[in-house]
């Protein structure tokens, strides 16, 4: 009697190892009105990414954005900076601006991991608001076994960093005035900073490290605000892209305002176009969009959704976003 119960327990035992946990259906053995049941395992999950809404910002645009991701449901949600204005020294007025943001930011059902930008870090006043709200200027995290590093590419020693911002406040008061075009004279227009942004020796450190202690992470994303990998120098990506050696990683950053895409070591480093920042009206490549990323056991899916694209369930933008204009290339 004990030998058949044994022998009924191996049965069902394997016999429920063979059962689809999710999927179950009433049709008998044979074909199938389906193509097969290869599922997506349990693994596998979705984060969302804005990009810039500074730097000029459009009003209305990211809180489309932040709509349209609580339709898409992603776990959870990215930046790449430029998230306030950032034009000034002043803590008071700066505060202001980040409860602003975060007032809006709150909107979205997915937690959102904060990314600075050149706006957002530039000037001593500036990174003094960030530690007092949010902490760390750099910092990475896991996710199911997936390998998060938020990189700080205005890490510039402080001297260095005021004369940046006040080269930039100059020319933007130009930019601001009736000659704008003389602007491009101005000793900002003239920083490598201004384009490629700097990684110091400590961050640079802090990353190896984070990497030899996560040897085995399915994949690494990097994000960062300015292209700082262009650079071949010290100061910028080539220690951390060495350590990163032959693992599988993904590199986002914004800045541009203008989507391109790049192979570098047979990996993808993806320069992100805009959600609500300014936009050159004769680049068809600047446009408004959210990043959808899918993971699984087989690495990324990486889908680029225009705001102008994304519908709800009465087949309209949210939040009368028909009204906006997502590309400033294409609108009259």
């Amino acid at each position: 009697m004990s030998c058949r119960v044994v022998v009924i327990f191996i049965f069902f035992s394997v016999l429920s190892c063979t059962e689809k946990k999710d999927f179950k259906h009433e049709l008998a053995e044979g074909r199938k009105p389906w193509l097969h049941e290869n599922f997506d395992g349990e693994d596998k999950f979705t984060f969302g990414i804005i990009t810039d809404l500074n730097g000029g910002e459009r009003e209305g645009i990211f809180e489309v954005a932040i709509e349209q991701l609580n339709l898409l449901r992603p776990e959870f949600i990215l930046t790449v900076g430029d998230l306030i204005d950032g034009v000034s020294e002043d803590t008071d007025a700066l505060n202001k601006e980040w409860d602003y943001f975060d007032a809006r930011a709150s909107k979205a059902k997915a937690p959102l991991f904060h990314v600075g930008g050149n706006h957002d870090l530039t000037n001593p006043g500036m990174r003094e608001v960030w530690a007092s709200r949010y902490g760390a200027y750099y910092y990475h995290f896991v996710y199911k076994d997936m390998l998060f590093l938020i990189l700080d590419t205005e890490d510039y020693s402080d001297a260095r960093r005021q004369e940046i911002f006040k080269a930039r406040d100059a020319a933007i008061k130009v930019m601001d005035g009736p000659n704008p075009e003389k602007a491009n004279d101005m000793e900002y227009f003239k920083m490598q900073e201004r384009i490629t942004g700097e990684i110091g020796n400590e961050q640079s450190t802090y990353f190896k490290k984070v990497l030899e202690q996560n040897p085995t992470v399915k994949w690494t994303f990097l994000f960062m605000h300015k292209p700082v990998w262009q650079r071949t120098d010290e100061g910028g990506l080539t220690v951390i892209e060495q350590a990163l050696g032959t693992r599988p990683y993904t590199v986002f950053n914004g800045h541009v305002h203008s989507y391109s895409h790049t192979k570098k070591s047979n990996q993808d480093y993806i320069i992100l176009g805009t959600t609500g920042g300014s936009q050159n009206k004769m680049d068809s490549m600047s446009f408004d969009h959210i990043t959808l990323v899918t993971v699984d056991k087989q690495g990324p899916s990486i889908a680029n959704l225009r705001l102008d694209g994304i519908l709800d369930r009465s087949g309209k933008i949210p939040l009368q976003g028909d009204t906006l204009c997502f590309q400033a290339s294409a609108c009259k």
